[in-house]
């Protein structure tokens, strides 16, 4: 399998997700089952059916950050030579040159990305056509809005991007 990419603050939140659904959601549901199997008849037994595939989603949920995990290239931007360079992990400032508009992008994971945090997935239209421009360079990225021409203002590499707003 691909190693998939992660900031460091985005394998610690998996890894607390993880936690919390072992230890605490995994075995509420299993009390919520047993409870539910005192009601009666399973067939008909609404709480046990909705008990059981809150265990299936909890299940398959912790599978899935396992196999993330296992599969994680975690980049720590901290290291890198500062170069100006926009990179996987990057804090970027931009701004839109139709608008005059600024904005402060961090690109990380697909797991990680929240656009109201302006955390950008390394996969999206503007991670994708700022990944590789540096400070000072002006790029046209496609939205579905039309062309949209962005000046990098700054890049920086920081270890978390809680101040990315």
């Amino acid at each position: 399998m691909n190693q998939i990419p992660m900031t460091i603050q985005g394998a610690e939140k998996l890894r607390k997700e993880l936690n919390y659904l072992k230890s605490i959601q995994r075995p509420k549901i299993i009390r919520d089952i047993v409870e539910a199997r005192k009601h009666g008849d399973l067939k008909e037994n609404a709480e046990y059916h909705a008990a059981r595939e809150e265990q299936s989603f909890c299940e398959g949920r912790i599978r899935e950050i396992e196999i993330k995990l296992s599969n994680a290239q975690i980049i720590d931007v901290t290291n890198f030579i500062k170069c100006g360079r926009v990179i996987f992990g990057a804090t970027v400032k931009t701004e839109n040159l139709n608008t005059e508009e600024q904005n402060t992008y961090c690109i990380v994971g697909d797991d990680e990305a929240d656009c109201k945090k302006n955390l950008i997935s390394i996969n999206s239209p503007i991670a994708r056509g700022l990944v590789g421009k540096k400070e000072g360079d002006i790029v046209i990225i496609n939205t579905p809005g039309g062309d949209v021409k962005y000046a990098i203002i700054k890049v920086e590499y920081l270890k978390y991007y809680n101040n990315v707003y």
